[in-house]
């Protein structure tokens, strides 16, 4: 009761505001009905490797064009929303103003998207931030996500299963093959895991995917250490020109 009061007094003192906009809302940590209608879902057809959106459906199995000529390393990738203005709120929100009460509601739309790789997963990792950046942000925005999925899903996190051991520069601005120069050799394994890896499904958590250079790193690190599989899950995706599948 006591908590329930003080959650109140609050709510009346600092009014909750939709995360993208500001308008009042009536619990924190959600979006107005207006921006959630602007949400681009993500929604099938899609590739079957990349999780981008396809034009039409061409039946079980369709992969883009992209993911043809430049097969990714892991084996699929699944991302709740396009990269839009209400996605870029939630994830400026949660990455640069300290919103950790968006991390529900955003794994909750991440749970759904990669429901199907969850299902096969047996542990779930976020893509780790270099020490430095750690400790100027002072939390790692893809470790407070794979948490919530973790809790919501049942797939056992392991928080610390990879380590960025070199101090990248910002991706932003950077170009595909800039991206991935810039983080190879970045991730290693941690000790503990190198015996225990083999043969282990891995979901790796990340808030948004531009070119993949990332999660490609972390992937291919734990596949050359005996992985089974590596999916990468994924918040948002930077919109793409709609492609036709193959």
């Amino acid at each position: 009761m006591l908590a329930g009061g003080i959650a109140r007094l609050a709510d009346f003192l600092l009014p909750p505001q939709c995360a993208a906009c500001g308008a009042r809302i009536s619990a924190a940590g959600n979006l107005c009905g207006s921006c959630w209608g602007r949400l681009r879902f993500i929604e099938a057809p899609y590739c079957q490797r990349l999780g981008i959106p396809l034009a039409f459906d061409c039946g079980p199995g369709a992969v883009s064009p992209r993911a043809i000529a430049a097969p990714p390393v892991f084996s699929r990738a699944r991302a709740a929303v396009l990269y839009d203005d209400v996605a870029r709120q939630l994830v400026h929100g949660l990455k640069y103003r300290d919103r950790h009460d968006l991390t529900a509601l955003m794994a909750r739309m991440m749970v759904r998207a990669g429901s199907e790789l969850l299902g096969e997963a047996t542990l779930v990792a976020p893509v780790p931030l270099h020490r430095r950046r750690l400790w100027t942000r002072r939390f790692n925005q893809s470790a407070l996500l794979a948490k919530e999925i973790s809790r919501l899903s049942g797939v056992p996190l392991v928080p610390d299963l990879l380590s960025r051991i070199k101090a990248t520069r910002q991706q932003v601005g950077l170009s595909a093959e800039q991206r991935r120069r810039n983080v190879a050799g970045a991730f290693r394994l941690d000790d503990d895991w190198r015996a225990r890896i083999s043969g282990q499904r891995v979901v790796l958590v990340d808030d948004v995917l531009t070119t993949g250079a990332t999660v490609e790193g972390c992937a291919r690190v734990l596949l050359r250490s005996g992985a089974g599989r590596v999916d990468v899950l994924l918040f948002a995706l930077v919109a793409q020109p709609v492609e036709n599948p193959i």
